[in-house]
């Protein structure tokens, strides 16, 4: 069967033109070697993809995520399967300096911070099937450190007495407050569970230690 064929699904989405662009591009991407880039697409795609249209069609508007979606649930996910939510973070590295949300991330491969890019990346896996079919990716930004030339207004306050104070009340463990990444992350997860609408039974949910353990599950 051929490529276009399998895209037609997405037809709710995009137009024809668009499917007939992405079409060509799948079958550049999957004969080539090394790292991805558009001129290296365009010369894989011979007279139908000239670098000029493979760049119009990477700056046009299209929502990936309902993409991926449309044609996991058409051509991929069985119904009747027990479907996990996975979530992960993918450090690319990167040069330069102009690149949005490029910062210093940890990268396992390296075993330190590298110049990358980090997404975090949300997939659906199949328990049948034993793969993983990747949905949603929103990458991640840093927060900028304060600006150290600025004067600090801090009030040093006097030291007080040894112990706890008189008639203080104990904390409510339960009670948590969620850290920007956090916060993030639950905003990601709430995403993609929109975008599944009732379509399948997501109960799982399965991510690494950086999330911790108490916490989310307040969420």
């Amino acid at each position: 069967m051929e490529i276009i064929t399998l895209l037609t699904c997405l037809n709710p989405v995009i137009n024809y033109t668009t499917i007939r662009q992405l079409s060509n591009i799948a079958e550049a991407m999957l004969a080539m070697t090394g790292r991805i880039t558009m001129i290296g697409i365009s010369r894989w795609t011979e007279k139908y993809g000239s670098y000029r249209t493979i760049q119009r069609f990477f700056y046009s508007q299209i929502d990936w995520r309902k993409l991926r979606w449309l044609f996991t649930r058409r051509h991929l996910i069985d119904h009747e399967d027990v479907v996990l939510i996975a979530g992960d973070e993918v450090v690319v590295t990167k040069s330069g300096k102009k690149t949005y949300g490029l910062g210093r991330f940890f990268s396992s491969l390296y075993g330190k911070t590298v110049p990358s890019r980090s997404e975090l990346s949300l997939s659906l896996i199949s328990v049948k099937q034993h793969r993983s079919h990747p949905i949603m990716m929103e990458q991640v930004t840093r927060e900028k450190p304060p600006n150290e030339n600025q004067e600090s207004s801090v009030i040093v306050s006097k030291k007080g007495k040894k112990g706890r104070p008189k008639g203080s009340c104990n904390k409510n463990r339960q009670q948590v407050k969620l850290s920007p990444y956090l916060l993030f992350a639950q905003t990601t997860l709430k995403s993609l569970l929109r975008l599944v609408g009732t379509d399948l039974s997501l109960v799982y949910f399965v991510f690494d230690g950086a999330f911790g353990n108490f916490e989310p599950c307040k969420w």
